[in-house]
């Protein structure tokens, strides 16, 4: 196979969870960090959105975090993140995607949605962190015994949430969301691909 190549920002969380997916499922991938003022040509020639990440591998250009992710999982899925295509997987994932992040976005920049204040934008992003810690309630990880996509798919976004304002994060009753969290930042995996090169 040859190499892939990923576009990335280290920071962002759509870039963090395919990098997180490449490296669990051992694709050789090099990684090219994207400065966001100043894109290559060579990533807006393979996706004119200019937005991470973009894998450019064996021809084709997947430019959705999530289907790199599946892309990756495809190509070698030791510990079965996929749940053997357990429904639940996707739909949690895309609850996620669309009104979880939606509430981030607000209650992380507050201050662009003027509408309402920042504490009503984070109550209703914590309908979703209830959802998660009762998933939690009979195991360690959201949908099963062991790390799933799910997990490494939400991961990004929760920690973004609990860092908005990690005080009151760690105020909240949410003590197996806090536990799952602070395993995944721990993680061996996640370490890595943080890592700055």
């Amino acid at each position: 196979m040859s190499e892939a190549l990923l576009y990335s920002f280290r920071r962002c969380p759509y870039a963090m969870r395919a990098r997180l997916a490449l490296r669990y499922s051992g694709v050789a991938v090099r990684i090219v960090e994207v400065s966001l003022k100043a894109k290559p040509a060579e990533m807006l020639a393979l996706s004119p959105k200019g937005t991470v990440p973009v894998l450019s591998v064996q021809g084709r250009v997947l430019e959705e975090s999530l289907d790199i992710m599946q892309w990756a999982l495809a190509q070698h899925d030791p510990d079965d993140w996929a749940l053997k295509g357990n429904p639940a997987v996707l739909a949690l994932i895309a609850e996620n995607d669309q009104a979880f992040k939606h509430q981030l976005n607000r209650y992380k920049y507050a201050e662009r949605y003027p509408g309402q204040p920042m504490e009503h934008y984070r109550a209703e992003g914590e309908v979703f962190l209830q959802k998660l810690e009762d998933l939690l309630a009979s195991r360690e990880y959201l949908l099963a015994d062991h790390l799933s996509l799910a997990d490494v798919a939400l991961a990004p976004f929760v920690r973004q949430f609990a860092h908005v304002d990690r005080e009151w994060f760690a105020a909240t009753p949410y003590r197996r969301l806090q536990a799952w969290l602070q395993r995944f930042l721990e993680s061996p995996l996640f370490v890595a691909v943080m890592a700055k090169s």
